[in-house]
């Protein structure tokens, strides 16, 4: 294969549109080989169709999915991008630096539950109990596809979980400064936050409808039993009837008429007969941790909008002393102009008595600038005493309409209780008093009410 790689090569052909890939492939032992292969050698391995293997691809940008097929499961969550068969893993990206800590993973795990399996096969083969098998404290392996799908789980669910603490670490001390200071720095950060929190909770929020949408069909979970569908089809092709062969045999005949039926659509059939409480119960395990993730990005989500909030009320507080100033400002601006009119009117060629050095001298003159200035900064406080008189104003008319609200709710409160207090009072004079005390306080009660 290498040798037609390079011959393509030769002739200008791309590796692109040769569509040949390097996989990691791991086996049920644990270990590793790296195999290049083509889409359509894939497909015949794995009996994927092309648009599943288009969801692996890594020059398109798919959402995180898990999809559960007749030999083989296909994950693709966050980095991670691999085929799960009931024997072996491909992993697709395999030389990507944040892939290669869930490699040896994966290759650990994989490499126990070979030992605990050669394990409870040898102890099978030399205990002689036949009710062995059926010990219901015996611990129950999970299938190797189960494995390899936990691992896969564990290592996404770990990626988004640190990266939301890693956020979760930077926001708080930059909203915080934030707060304590507004300026472009700060607010850039914080800006750089909010994106990153909005594209990890889109992360979370898929993986987490992709489980919840497993976990609410049964048949989608039963497609993951590779191992169980394996056993059924040798079992089959033996002829050896399975545990519950009856419905096996009945989905046989039912999917049977057609000539042209594949067995894997009987073996399809076969699967939704199984329990799927064991891949229930691991899924839910992981759906728990990445909701968990998803109500931590929510919770800074809301502390974000807190925050801008305060920000907003801080602004809008310092847009309020501006326009105050700004009225001060103006204020004042209006009565320097009526200042500026009286010295325009002096300004004028005609003949008062100020003018005439014989009549009028420098006192006269002095009076007149003095009282035009006092005259100006009284105009001036006036009209700031009648702003902050009508602020007063205002604030008393609210005060009034609140506490007239608030009557009228302890009257409304009070006309609630007052038929109840009459009813009261009606049994306490029934039973004390005569016939004809009864009346007159019965009609007593019946006024007030």
């Amino acid at each position: 294969m290498r040798g037609g790689e390079e011959r393509q090569t030769a002739t200008g052909i791309r590796k692109k549109g040769s569509g040949v890939r390097q996989w990691l492939m791991l086996d049920g032992k644990g270990e590793t080989e790296v195999v290049e292969a083509g889409k359509h050698a894939i497909m015949r391995r794995t009996g994927l169709p092309a648009r599943d293997l288009r969801i692996l691809d890594p020059l398109l940008s798919y959402p995180s999915t898990l999809l559960g097929r007749e030999r083989a499961i296909v994950i693709n969550l966050e980095h991670i991008k691999a085929i799960i068969t009931a024997h072996e893993v491909l992993l697709l990206n395999s030389r990507d630096p944040s892939v290669t800590p869930f490699v040896q993973e994966l290759q650990a795990r994989i490499l126990r539950h070979h030992q605990a399996f050669s394990s409870k096969h040898h102890d099978h083969h030399t205990d002689s109990d036949p009710d062995h098998d059926h010990d219901p404290d015996a611990i129950k392996i999970l299938p190797f596809e189960f494995v390899a799908l936990e691992a896969c789980l564990e290592a996404a669910c770990s990626v988004l979980e640190n990266e939301a603490k890693t956020l979760e670490q930077e926001a708080h001390p930059a909203l915080d400064k934030l707060t304590s200071k507004i300026s472009t720095l700060n607010l850039e950060r914080v800006r750089q936050i909010k994106s990153r929190l909005v594209a990890i909770t889109g992360r979370v929020q898929k993986v987490r409808d992709e489980l919840e949408h497993l976990l609410d069909d049964d048949d989608d979970m039963a497609e993951m039993y590779l191992t169980d569908k394996t056993a059924t089809e040798i079992s089959f092709e033996a002829g050896e009837p399975p545990v519950g062969f009856e419905d096996q045999h009945n989905a046989y005949n039912v999917l049977g008429r057609d000539s042209h039926g594949t067995r894997g659509s009987t073996y399809s059939a076969v699967t939704k007969q199984l329990d799927v409480e064991e891949l229930e119960m691991l899924l839910e395990a992981y759906f728990v941790q990445i909701d968990g993730t998803l109500n931590k990005l929510s919770t800074l989500r809301e502390y974000v909008d807190d925050t801008e909030d305060y920000i907003n009320i801080m602004l809008d507080d310092k847009q309020n002393h501006l326009l105050q100033m700004g009225v001060m400002l103006t204020t004042a601006t209006l009565v320097v102009s009526a200042f500026v009119v009286v010295a325009g009117v002096f300004g004028m060629n005609i003949h008062i008595e100020l003018f005439d050095p014989d009549k009028a001298g420098m006192t006269e003159f002095l009076w007149t600038v003095g009282g035009s200035t006092a005259g100006t900064i009284f105009l001036y406080v006036v009209a700031i005493a009648w702003c902050v008189w009508l602020k007063n104003r205002d604030e008393k008319k609210k005060k009034r309409k609140g506490e007239t609200n608030k009557c009228d709710k302890n009257e409304q409160k009070n006309d609630k209780k007052l038929p109840v207090f009459a009813f009261v009072m009606q049994s306490v004079v029934l039973r004390n008093g005569n016939s004809q005390n009864r009346l007159e306080m019965e009609r007593e009660i019946e006024d007030e009410a």
